[in-house]
């Protein structure tokens, strides 16, 4: 007798990221995260949303529309991911100077348009520019796609920067900007790796038959679990930080009202009054 398992890796990986994003959305809120990383935190919610929609319908739905949904949401994505660079950056490194910033800004982004320029293929112009509705999707998809790698190239720069020096500019081990970003460019390194080596992989491969073609399928599959998997653990490792206070963070101790102040600091000259709260009633 064979123990049939009714789930596939891709869905127990999809559970479980889909609970660790919405355990990290309380955390953020629960901890008072949010007003130091709010697009951080809009990350968050598009990526949940996303996967919610691609789960809940698929084959429910046009295939049109529902790709349509998909690569709207993953555009978003993309310019709130260069949003979050943006803000993980001005956080992780107060105080520098504008003569340095605009200069390894300018280098990081030069870096990035390389990679778009030679990472993977360009399709015609002639099928973005058809004016129908497909020509339109295929030019959203492309913006996703250029997006989402730039966004990856220029967080691993970013997570570089912030080991090597934030800790000159109050980005240390032990805060929290900086297990952001270690979390974030891991998990862009993760993603750039996968792609490339499904890109050399594919472009150099025989394929002969009906049987090498679903093995390239599968080793895409393969890829993907590995990758999302990675995330999983980058998500696990958010909660973890962010639930933890920073080095250096302290609670606020509770300040007394201007009123009871006044009423109970004793005045020059004088001997301290009785808190009138608190003293014996005469009859």
């Amino acid at each position: 007798m064979h123990f049939h398992f009714p789930f596939t890796p891709l869905e127990i990986l999809w559970t479980l990221t889909f609970a660790a994003q919405l355990v990290l959305l309380v955390v953020l809120l629960g901890r008072e995260r949010l007003a130091r990383y709010p697009w951080f935190t809009a990350s968050i919610v598009v990526l949940t949303f996303r996967a919610l929609c691609a789960r809940l319908l698929f084959h429910r739905i046009a295939q049109l529309t529902f790709s349509g949904i998909l690569i709207t949401l993953a555009d978003i994505g993309a310019v709130i991911g260069l949003l979050v660079v943006v803000e993980m950056a001005r956080t992780g490194f107060r105080g520098v100077r504008r003569q340095i910033w605009i200069p390894v800004a300018i280098v990081a982004l030069a870096l990035g348009a390389l990679t778009l320029a030679f990472w993977g293929p360009w399709p015609a112009w002639k099928s973005l520019n058809a004016g129908s509705r497909l020509g339109a999707l295929l030019l959203m998809q492309l913006i996703a796609q250029k997006g989402e790698l730039l966004v990856g190239v220029l967080t691993v720069q970013l997570g570089i920067l912030v080991l090597l020096f934030g800790r000159r500019f109050k980005a240390g081990w032990r805060t929290h900007t900086q297990r952001i970003v270690i979390g974030l460019s891991t998990a862009a390194m993760a993603r750039l790796v996968f792609a490339g080596a499904l890109e050399v992989i594919a472009k150099h491969a025989s394929v002969k038959s009906r049987q090498d073609y679903d093995q390239l399928l599968g080793l895409g599959d393969k890829f993907t679990n590995a990758n999302n998997a990675i995330y999983l653990v980058v998500l696990v490792w958010w909660i973890a930080c962010l639930w933890m206070d920073s080095l250096g963070a302290t609670k606020a101790e509770p300040s007394l009202p201007p009123l009871k102040k006044k009423l109970i600091e004793p005045q020059p000259g004088r001997p301290a009054a009785a808190d009138p709260l608190t003293a014996d009633r005469r009859s």
